[in-house]
């Protein structure tokens, strides 16, 4: 095959022939965009980086897959990306009670299933009441329902879903694809096999799915109900989506500079003078969230001392690692928040880079070079794993310099490249000593859903000291209240050093000239129903 597979030939003749008959709307000619009115037709053409091996969205959490798995599904809510605002979905309406246990939700009365049965309250419910026992995939949706006890259905539009404890988060839970809508069939089938299909109620269906390999959408012609912050809340303008997997950044690159395929994810810094030569578009968006940063395996003894976790710290030159590994304007992080998330607090006085005392602190908690340069205690080593995955062009560059760093201040590091299908398996056996990641919500509720002791606790935190503020944070709806507890917890958790923050990850994504419409949603993670290409290809 050649570069992209022939440009996503496995787009066979008989799926080339679904995307064209059961599209949109009827194609219009590409003369009417030069008024830059929107035209129908063509297939979306979007290479990726990665595979999560799932096309459930209630199981994905990286942006490669959620690219193809968002487009079929929607949610209660939306998040407006500027002002974090909660808007309307496939929910009208929506009343919280004083204790913020109960949430009722009013319905749209027209929404369905691709096969074309209704969303319903009795679907939704089939949802919420199977989240709780999904499997480690889904350490998201298990996070967003914490003491989930029913939802009550009124009649078919109106339903209450109800909590044992506070659960001020749920509202903006339900604007996320992790709570993204499934038919009751798809959610009664097994974890294994919601992976391999599904249905659901968004604006594209479906056509096939290769692991590893390709995505293969078609748009809906009856489509009626998408959010209220979208230009396009009808039937989408392209006939489909064909989402290829191209592990190679510079292939990606050089597919879309070809017009070989039309949007790319997952940019590599050096291919975007290529890019820009040929004229494409660059969207980038700092995603909300946990940074990119090092998670901590409490279990493993020498990370359990608080001072061989703050020598990490200080022995990591997060501008450097900004300005070589990240696009440029890549901020170095300031909490354990990303800045772009609500109740943000700039610490960055906190994750200063000072290698000279991260050696002094090592010294005076016992350590002493080997004969090699590497730090010994006990007879023990300061060497720990750092367990990765290739689902970002910038992680390998990014955890080969915390590497080197942390090499010159004697703790040694070895790289290992983890399947992205075992990811969260992986974290909650505590199969690794660190561990590069970061969590996408907007919402400072996950730093609760990540580092609480009681929850998924993927750092393995015997006791956690601000379980009780991110406890209390999420009973209360009042937002000055609120944000005073979170920036509490972004302090405590910086000063215990639970995890690492090192920048805050710009999500970018690059489109060919001709195609518009693509934007971002609260969470980085792209929408295509507005999008249209001018060209009809």
């Amino acid at each position: 095959m050649t570069t992209l597979k022939k440009s996503l030939t496995l787009l066979s003749a008989a799926a080339l022939v679904s995307l064209t008959a059961c599209g949109g709307q009827a194609s219009s000619s590409p003369a009417d965009a030069a008024d830059g009115q929107p035209v129908s037709g063509g297939t979306l053409k979007f290479a990726v980086g990665s595979d999560a091996g799932c096309i459930d969205p209630q199981q994905v959490g990286s942006n490669d897959s959620i690219y193809s798995t968002r487009q079929l599904v929607d949610s209660l809510t939306d998040q407006d990306p500027e002002t974090g605002e909660i808007v309307p979905w496939l929910a009208t309406d929506w009343d919280i009670n004083d204790d913020v246990t109960e949430f009722t939700f009013t319905l749209q009365p027209d929404a369905t299933f691709s096969n074309g049965d209704p969303v319903d309250a009795a679907a939704v419910a089939a949802n919420f009441d199977a989240g709780p026992e999904l499997g480690p995939r889904a350490t998201l949706v298990v996070g967003y329902l914490e003491d989930y006890v029913e939802t009550e259905i009124h009649d078919d539009q109106t339903f209450t879903v109800k909590f044992s404890e506070p659960n001020a988060q749920f509202l903006q839970a339900t604007s996320t694809h992790s709570l993204g809508i499934l038919h009751p069939d798809t959610v009664a089938q097994s974890d294994d096999e919601r992976c391999a299909a599904i249905i659901g109620s968004g604006p594209f269906v479906l056509d096939s799915y290769t692991p590893n390999d390709s995505v293969i959408l078609t748009g809906r012609e009856d489509y009626n109900w998408g959010s209220s912050l979208w230009e396009n809340q009808s039937a989408p303008h392209v006939d489909g989506i064909g989402f290829e997997v191209v592990p190679e950044s510079g292939v990606r690159a050089g597919s879309l500079q070809s017009g070989q395929v039309d949007v790319i994810g997952n940019i590599a810094p050096q291919d975007v003078d290529g890019l820009e030569a040929a004229n494409a578009q660059l969207l980038d968006q700092v995603n909300p969230g946990i940074p990119m940063g090092l998670r901590v395996n409490h279990e493993n003894e020498f990370l359990q001392d608080p001072a061989v976790r703050e020598a990490i710290s200080l022995g990591i030159n997060r501008e450097d690692i900004a300005n070589t590994v990240y696009p440029d304007g890549t901020p170095a992080a300031t909490s354990v928040l990303s800045s772009t998330t609500p109740d943000h607090v700039d610490l960055s006085d906190k994750l200063a880079y000072d290698p000279e005392k991260a050696q002094q602190i090592l010294s005076e908690a016992g350590f002493e070079p080997g004969d090699d340069g590497v730090l010994e205690r006990d007879g023990q080593r300061a060497e720990f794993d750092l367990l990765w995955f290739n689902v970002a062009a910038t992680n390998a560059a990014a955890v080969e310099l915390i590497q080197q760093q942390l090499d010159e201040i004697g703790i040694s590091i070895a790289l290992e490249e983890g399947q992205t299908a075992d990811w969260n398996t992986r974290l909650l056996e505590g199969s690794y000593d660190l561990n590069w990641f970061n969590t996408t919500r907007a919402d400072g509720d996950i730093l609760r859903g990540s580092f609480h002791s009681q929850l998924a606790n993927t750092s393995h935190v015997a006791d956690s000291p601000v379980d009780d503020v991110l406890q209390e944070q999420s009973a209360t709806l009042d937002p000055e209240e609120r944000a005073a507890l979170l920036a509490q917890a972004q302090e405590e958790l910086l000063d215990e050093r639970l995890a690492i923050p090192v920048v805050d990850l710009i999500t970018v994504v690059a489109a060919r000239d001709g195609v518009h419409g693509v934007r971002f949603d609260s969470g980085a993670r792209v929408h295509l129903n507005d999008v249209w290409i001018a060209d009809g290809a």
